[in-house]
């Protein structure tokens, strides 16, 4: 299958009506997170570990953790809810084998996705898993592929499900697991930037690191006993 992004952006020139507004860019929702730290120290590749080995761990786990996240608001994306695959003013259309262009709802392209990655991250052949087999030449180009696959779903879930999500108590979730994924596929040049350019808002602000927590106020001193002087002045009652 062949993917076409589709902006609704009309060609005579004139603006697009204005854009929803984004509860996900408020600040109440945006600095719940489930950590605090820089998550490039996460993505980094360590000096003892293959590339391969690295982008194919993190891949796999990016895959069964957006699968999860989306599972947790999934009885709310349906054909009726969702009549298309749609992220800010993109629609995502497929491609058939003939070269058939189709849309799909919103949980058919979901299903499309997650059973593609499923089969690529469990064949031997392209995931080698056993010790000093190798990677096929065609692994990296998988692997942007899966991952701008996604980026497709976690860009949906913000644009469609952020609601259901904060209903749920899981937009810390949904936020951490969105910016360390950014942070990744920025570090080895996963996905175009003209791809994620839609959500560069939302990356702007959670792939900053948090600011260190502002320090506790230093303990007052205590207050020194009143001096021979000043008890003289004390009028009993």
């Amino acid at each position: 299958r062949v993917l076409q992004v589709v902006s609704k952006t009309k060609p005579n020139g004139k603006k697009p009506p204005p854009e929803e507004k984004k509860q996900y860019l408020e600040l109440e929702y945006t600095k719940i997170r489930v950590v605090d730290f820089d998550l490039k120290e996460l993505v980094v590749l360590p000096r003892e570990i293959d590339l391969n080995e690295w982008l194919a761990s993190n891949t796999t786990t990016f895959f069964n953790l957006i699968n999860l996240q989306y599972s947790t608001i999934s009885e709310f994306c349906t054909g009726d809810t969702c009549q298309a695959m749609n992220a800010c003013n993109t629609i995502y259309y497929w491609y058939d084998e003939r070269g058939k262009k189709t849309k799909c709802t919103a949980p058919q392209y979901v299903d499309f996705v997650m059973s593609l990655c499923q089969k690529l991250v469990t064949d031997e052949e392209i995931f080698p898993t056993k010790y000093g087999k190798e990677f096929p030449n065609s692994f990296e180009s998988l692997v942007k592929k899966i991952c701008r696959y996604l980026f497709h779903v976690l860009a949906h879930l913000y644009w469609a499900h952020f609601k259901e999500t904060v209903a749920l108590e899981l937009q810390g979730h949904l936020n951490t697991l969105y910016a360390h994924f950014i942070v990744f596929v920025r570090e080895f040049n996963l996905v175009d930037p003209k791809e994620t350019c839609i959500m560069d808002d939302l990356s702007e602000v959670l792939c900053t690191p948090a600011p260190p927590p502002a320090p506790a106020p230093a303990p007052s001193a205590p207050a020194s006993a009143p001096s021979p002087s000043s008890q003289n002045h004390v009028t009993e009652r």
